[in-house]
């Protein structure tokens, strides 16, 4: 295949955009939640995952440019594939969520950046329902499980479609 035509190949393959997140939990089950300037409802820190950059270096990004700290991140608990009409964009998005551990002393070195985020807070799994949309919500749910037993959970828009894992 011709160097042009195999470009082209490429360049006609379907896009899609990724996104990494973090899921820092207290030791009684709270998370760290921050509230984005830009969309209603609060949500877990991170976000674009850049050309070339891996999703586990772009939530470390993220959390640097978001909390101004970098957290210890310790595994892969859940990859959520969504689907091309919750974006103007039309195209999937896939989010890969990293757990890590946070204590409440944390809170206190949170640096926000006022352009992009309004607040931070260690909220409950009774409380993050009311912050929350219903897919972070879901996606919530099942990370904090997957992390709880030590595995990864696979959704799509925040629901399970493999079984039990």
């Amino acid at each position: 295949m011709a160097a042009d035509s195999e470009f082209a190949f490429f360049d006609g393959l379907p896009r899609t955009r990724g996104a990494a997140a973090a899921l820092l939990g207290t030791a009684d089950g709270r998370l760290l939640l921050v509230e984005p300037t830009y969309k209603p409802g609060w949500s877990l820190p991170g976000g674009v995952v850049e050309r070339g950059e891996s999703p586990l270096a772009a939530c470390r990004r993220e959390c640097a440019e978001e909390l101004g700290f970098v957290p210890a991140l310790e595994a892969l608990v859940c990859v959520d594939w969504l689907p091309p009409q919750l974006h103007p964009d039309g195209r999937p998005a896939t989010v890969f969520v990293f757990a890590g551990a946070v204590e409440d002393a944390d809170l206190g070195r949170v640096r926000l950046p006022a352009d992009e985020l309004s607040d931070a807070a260690l909220v409950g799994p009774r409380e993050w329902p009311d912050l929350v949309s219903d897919g972070v919500g879901r996606r919530l749910d099942a990370a904090v499980e997957a992390a709880a037993r030590g595995c990864t959970r696979y959704l799509e828009h925040g629901r399970p479609v493999l079984g039990r894992g």
